[in-house]
């Protein structure tokens, strides 16, 4: 089928997705052409004795290829008349398309999930759905993943949104995936985005991000001490309100869990408009207690990806020396450090506390002077006791998703200090107070 017809005894190009067929000045064009059409069929005419032709991929090739026309549900349609003219139609797929449905199957079969690709879904005694990937998932569910990288329609028969409705009507949970950044903020169906990638490297069974479309849902109570602004008034108003906040989650565990019903999809309305995307059956939960004024229950959660039952590896940073840099540092002798010139101490406080305003009296002295050494920062010992100027932020406690203004230099930051304050390290370390931690459990 095609949208673009050429006619070729009127020498006009039929546009079938306008009702007008792209000519305002031929009213009931349609009709008139349709009819003709019927009539060549009920005596006899060949197809390629009606004049019409397929003006766009075809015609575009220079291939002559004819058509007909049909009215199917009351759906206006051009139909080849050989089925070599229909495939032309039908972009190859790509490399990287391939890779992902491998990676699909291979995943969900490591776990005994069965999975194939493309399936046809009988829905009817001429009807079918066509599956880039389905998933034979636990208890029943059945989950159809397409892998959209080029472009997708918004609306007709063949768009997105209607190809997951019609899924969804027959049972089977619809899955998009895309490497592109614009689609993720479509709502037409639940979208799951990764970097774009080459498919030398998404057939890697390391780790694959999906960047986009999974969520983690935050419960809070609008009162003053809530982070963000009430969605519904101008003021606080006491109720509890839901946040949904991004989370990446790797590919491999979101095709796992999806099969295996851990992860679901959900819609989430504001305003007017339909927010798609999955959370977790726990998540899930939740939203459907908020929703019908149940209490909801408190998140589990845990708020260090490393935390999550995963298969795959958590590796180090990349930016970091070369192996061969890091071998010819090891194997150097220990550079001779100069000695420290003697200078007289004129504060007498902890090495590394925070410098005092005043400086502290004069001790009289009963031992000759002694030389005095400068002080040299320290990083806090295994005992957990900190008695110098650099602060210990290296637990996920400091960290927090949203940015919020510095208490010392307002700016932007994602840190918080030990009272939960926002904060820059550098910020506290030079202008806050200093904090002394105790030596044991008991102190």
């Amino acid at each position: 089928m095609a949208n673009i017809v050429w006619h070729e005894k009127w020498g006009i190009e039929l546009d079938l997705t306008r009702d007008d067929l792209g000519h305002e000045s031929i009213p009931g064009l349609w009709e008139l052409l349709y009819q003709s059409d019927r009539i060549d069929a009920l005596r006899g005419v060949p197809v390629a004795k009606r004049g019409l032709l397929c003006g766009g991929v075809c015609r575009k090739a220079g291939v002559t290829a004819w058509m007909y026309l049909r009215e199917r549900g009351g759906r206006r349609e051009a139909v080849h008349e050989r089925s070599e003219d229909e495939e032309r139609h039908r972009a190859p797929l790509s490399d990287e398309h391939k890779t992902y449905q491998e990676r699909i199957v291979r995943t969900a079969e490591s776990d005994g999930f069965p999975a194939d690709i493309e399936v046809r879904t009988s829905v009817g005694p001429r009807s079918w759905i066509q599956t880039d990937t389905l998933v034979r998932g636990a208890g029943g569910r059945l989950i159809g993943w397409e892998v959209q990288l080029s472009s997708a329609g918004v609306e007709g028969p063949r768009s997105v949104k209607a190809r997951a409705a019609k899924a969804a009507k027959y049972g089977i949970t619809p899955a998009w995936h895309t490497d592109r950044s614009d689609y993720a903020t479509r709502t037409d169906t639940h979208w799951t985005r990764s970097d774009n990638l080459p498919a030398q490297v998404i057939a890697k069974s390391g780790d694959l991000r999906v960047v986009s479309g999974y969520r983690v849902l935050e419960f809070w109570r609008c009162d003053d001490r809530a982070l963000y602004w009430c969605p519904e008034t101008q003021r606080r108003c006491g109720r509890i309100h839901m946040t949904p906040k991004p989370r990446d989650v790797f590919f491999d565990d979101l095709v796992r869990k999806t099969a295996a019903g851990l992860i679901v999809p959900v819609e989430h309305r504001i305003g007017t408009k339909t927010h798609r995307f999955w959370v977790t059956d726990a998540d899930q939960e939740r939203l459907a207690d908020h929703n019908s004024g149940r209490p909801v229950l408190p998140s589990t959660e845990p708020e260090d990806e490393r935390d999550l039952p995963t298969g795959a590896s958590h590796r180090a940073p990349t930016c970091r020396p070369s192996t061969q840099a890091a071998a010819d540092l090891s194997t150097e002798p220990a550079p001779t450090m100069p000695s420290i010139p003697i200078q007289p101490s004129p504060l007498a406080r902890p090495i590394g506390a925070w410098p005092s305003l005043t400086p502290a009296p004069e001790q009289p002295s009963q031992h000759p002077a002694a030389p005095a050494i400068p002080a040299i920062p320290r990083q806090p010992g295994p005992d957990g006791r900190v008695d110098n100027a650099l602060l210990d932020w290296c637990s996920s406690a400091h960290w927090a998703f949203e940015q919020r203004p510095c208490r010392y230099c307002l700016g932007a930051t994602n840190l918080r200090d030990e009272d939960g304050v926002p904060s820059h390290k550098t910020c506290a370390e030079e202008q806050g107070p200093r904090r002394q931690r105790p030596i044991g459990p008991g102190a």
